[in-house]
């Protein structure tokens, strides 16, 4: 009886230790699929940061000016709801769209399927780290939930800056940023994403460091909102 209730509370530890190492393993694919989507699982993940990140986007793009024929890039543009907002806000320019991440592509290629055959839209693989366009080629360049990602904030923030015309304007907008009102949950989370978590004055200084002008701040601290955006000289 007792090697019998030796071995019921054995495998029950075993039970138990599986069921804790399956939520880890989880979690883990979760934060993966969160932070570089694959083309299948990940079209999930993509569908719900669309409709999640509708409304920071609006707000964002509300304190910049687009005009009508401005060529914007969308860096990290997932899937590819961004792409579609800007490509109202700018009915006569173009609207082009990068992201390391194939399920993003393929989801934001989906959603734009329109524009992009009536050549008002293009989408396609890239690093922010190396951007596949000449210097000087954008009016606006817009990073939607996806700057915490870089690999080299400064460097790449300086990439961007390379491709901007003179004058040409960054906007990074986001729901997750250092001492923000949900700071407490989402820091831990960043953490656990091995993404940066800057603060507004932090925000300022990269962009400074990274050799932007007229640099802007701005929160909507009720709902945890972030947006900064900064010039290239002329």
């Amino acid at each position: 009886m007792g090697r019998e209730l030796l071995l019921l509370v054995t495998w029950h530890a075993i039970g138990k230790a599986l069921y804790y190492v399956l939520i880890v393993v989880l979690m883990i694919y979760v934060l993966n699929q969160v932070r570089k989507p694959t083309r299948w699982v990940g079209r999930f993940f993509v569908w719900i940061m669309n409709m999640s990140h509708s409304g920071v986007t609006d707000w964002g793009l509300g304190h910049v000016r687009i005009g009508e024929e401005f060529t914007v890039l969308d860096v990290g543009c997932g899937g590819g709801r961004t792409i579609e907002k800007l490509a109202a806000l700018a009915p006569r320019g173009k609207v082009y769209g990068v992201d390391y991440a194939k399920g993003s592509v393929a989801a934001s290629r989906g959603r734009n399927a329109k524009l992009i055959e009536a050549g008002h839209v293009e989408i396609q693989p890239a690093s922010v780290s190396q951007l596949p366009f000449p210097d000087g080629k954008f009016d606006l360049v817009t990073a939607v939930e996806t700057q915490y990602y870089w690999p080299d904030l400064v460097a790449d923030m300086r990439e961007i800056l390379r491709v901007l015309k003179p004058g040409g304007t960054l906007v990074v907008i986001a729901e997750s940023y250092g001492k923000a009102r949900y700071d407490m949950v989402q820091g831990p989370v960043m953490k656990l994403l091995r993404s940066a978590n800057l603060a507004v004055e932090e925000h300022r200084e990269l962009f400074a460091k990274a050799g932007y002008t007229d640099i802007q701040t701005f929160e909507e601290r009720s709902k945890g909102w972030f947006c900064g955006a900064g010039r290239k000289a002329l």
